[in-house]
């Protein structure tokens, strides 16, 4: 399977914000080439909320060029078999955490937002640190950071606020 079929499927599975859901596979529809940084329409794009359900945290990255603490994630890449492939990839690689799993049930959430690049039509997952989790800052960071759950909406935006708050409300589900 392609990584446009998966995320084609992935989507039509998604079982929330039926209308921003919509606009995506409708994006899809009508640009082959939607899964690709060279979509000059705007791209899906797949991110990872670091999370540490343990000791109630996440790791957030200053991104270097929004200046905006935000999730990990970016860009799908022609090794990525998957959306799941590409948030895991994005959230290792921004990370430096090795042995990090998705939060079982697939995205948690979707949000589309404009970038200097373009529309990104963002799937967002949720990926668990494992135990004694030690991050190292990428070159596409300024700082990487452990925030508190209740910390977070003093340092980011209400979009990794929701994903917080659906990666919880899904990490309660699985308890």
């Amino acid at each position: 399977m392609s990584l446009y079929d998966d995320a084609v499927l992935v989507l039509k599975e998604y079982g929330d914000q039926e209308e921003l859901r919509q606009t995506y596979l409708e994006h899809l529809e009508t640009h082959p080439d939607g899964m690709w940084k060279a979509c000059g329409d705007g791209h899906i794009t797949a991110s990872a909320l670091v999370i540490d359900p343990a000791r109630e945290r996440v790791l957030l990255t200053l991104h270097k060029k929004l200046r905006m603490w935000l999730q990990m994630g970016g860009h799908c890449e022609p090794v990525d078999e998957s959306l799941a492939a590409a948030a895991l990839r994005e959230g290792t690689e921004e990370s430096g955490v090795a042995g990090l799993s998705l939060l079982p049930g697939g995205p948690v959430r979707l949000d589309r937002h404009r970038t200097p690049c373009a529309w990104h039509l963002d799937v967002q997952y949720a990926a668990l640190a494992p135990a004694g989790a030690v991050e190292a800052i990428s070159d596409e960071s300024l700082d990487l950071r452990w925030f508190a759950y209740d910390e977070v909406a003093d340092v980011a935006d209400e979009s990794v606020v929701r994903l917080l708050e659906a990666a919880r409300a899904r990490l309660a589900t699985l308890a």
